[in-house]
């Protein structure tokens, strides 16, 4: 059952709307370049790839602020970032109007699988230690990276860097708001970010025909499907009951399914559960209070409509940010989550040694049939618990009520 609503002051608004802007800035910044990258390769024109870029954003923001508000949990949705990845090689090769339509089907086959249940048994059935190894290792490299940025830009990667430990110092709550504010003003006082040059246009939506085949169904959507039912739903879900959301992946599937699917004649490839992103909203970082963290799944809901009413010209700002900045910021705001789902991972010993090797296998990032690492490293994790103790569940929150 989700937490009780708590009654709201103005000041509760304050830290979940700032996380919820820093995880949008994460997800245009550090990902988003892949959509303008397979635009590019398929040949879309700048019209159809600004109705991308607004169809799979406010199609996000729309189901993300939704279920955020109708469960009261922070509920973050994102679009497919290892599907986008994997559609960069195959939509050069294939009609658009048979992406469209592959599209959709993906869409339903998320819609009928919600509907099932299936999915959320098999989230509830995994070890407790087996969930935290694997969001660990998720979100390691990010932590990596907030430090790997210093051999090519030093001077902002540590002041970032020393501006975080005194805020820590002084007000914990507000660090990662500091190093924000504390980044930003210094990219604008070296004239490293010009927003002189940003005028503001509507995005215009452009309705594509779908076409469906048999090669695109075997070709794009059923891989499309996997990809992002192991590489995103998986570790989303993941990451809410981490942090003690109980909110079932039911109504989650069966909603980014049916958004997906009204969005998609408009280019929108997949959206889902957030995961890396979703980490930086529904820890204490956030809000203190659990049950007034929805508040940054309605944030997020708010900025990503935000941008893509505006089209290709926000999320093209977002992207002139310096790579150093973005991962640096990402990594600290992360540093909350990845320590506790490390200590989470290790603090039961009959799963520790399991969680390790769920946390490596993850982290080790390897792709293999064009699946992603954290995918094999919960496979990893899963086949050595069996092994070891012959079956033995240690369950996630409660079981299933039927």
């Amino acid at each position: 059952m989700s937490p009780s609503p708590a009654s709201l002051r103005a000041a509760d608004f304050f830290s979940p709307t700032i996380a919820a802007l820093i995880s949008v800035l994460v997800n245009y910044g550090g990902t988003f370049v892949l959509v303008f990258q397979a635009a590019e390769l398929a040949g879309l024109t700048p019209a159809q790839t600004a109705s991308w870029v607004w169809s799979v954003s406010v199609g996000v923001g729309v189901t993300g602020a939704w279920l955020s508000w109708r469960y009261k949990e922070p509920i973050i949705t994102a679009w497919s970032t290892p599907g986008v990845a994997f559609l960069a090689t195959v939509m050069p090769f294939t009609p658009y109007g048979e992406v469209i339509g592959a599209y959709m089907i993906s869409a339903l086959g998320f819609v009928v699988l919600g509907m099932t249940g299936a999915f959320e048994k098999l989230v509830r059935l995994i070890p407790g230690g087996i969930a935290a190894g694997l969001l660990a290792g998720i979100l390691l490299q990010f932590g990596i990276n907030a430090f790997g940025g210093a051999s090519v830009d030093p001077l902002l990667v540590i002041v970032l860097l020393i501006s975080y430990a005194l805020l820590k110092r002084f007000t914990s709550r507000f660090a990662v708001v500091g190093i924000l504010v504390i980044g930003l003003a210094m990219l604008v006082a070296q004239g490293r970010i010009d927003f002189s040059s940003v005028h503001l246009s509507l995005a215009e939506p452009i309705f594509e025909v779908p076409q469906f085949s048999l090669n695109a169904l075997l070709g794009v959507a059923l891989p499309l499907f996997i990809i992002t039912l192991t590489g995103q739903y998986m570790p989303g879900m993941l990451v809410l009951r981490h942090d003690g959301f109980k909110t079932r992946a039911d109504p989650i599937l069966v909603t980014t399914g049916l958004g997906s699917l009204l969005m998609a004649p408009f280019g929108s490839h997949a959206f889902n559960v957030a995961a890396i992103t979703a980490a930086i909203c529904t820890g204490p970082d956030a809000h203190p209070d659990p049950r007034k963290r929805y508040i940054a799944g309605l944030a997020c809901g708010l900025f990503y409509i935000l941008v893509g009413t505006f089209g290709v010209t926000l999320a093209t700002l977002f992207m002139v940010l310096p790579k150093a900045f973005i991962t640096t910021l990402a990594g600290l705001a992360l540093l909350g989550a990845i320590g506790g789902s490390l200590a989470n991972a290790m603090a039961d010993a009959r799963t520790r040694e399991t969680a390790l090797i769920t946390f490596l296998a993850t982290a080790a990032n390897v792709t293999l049939l064009g699946v992603g690492g954290a995918f094999w490293g919960l496979v990893a994790g899963l086949t050595a618990h069996l092994l070891i103790h012959g079956g033995h569940r240690t369950l996630i929150g409660s079981p299933a009520k039927p």
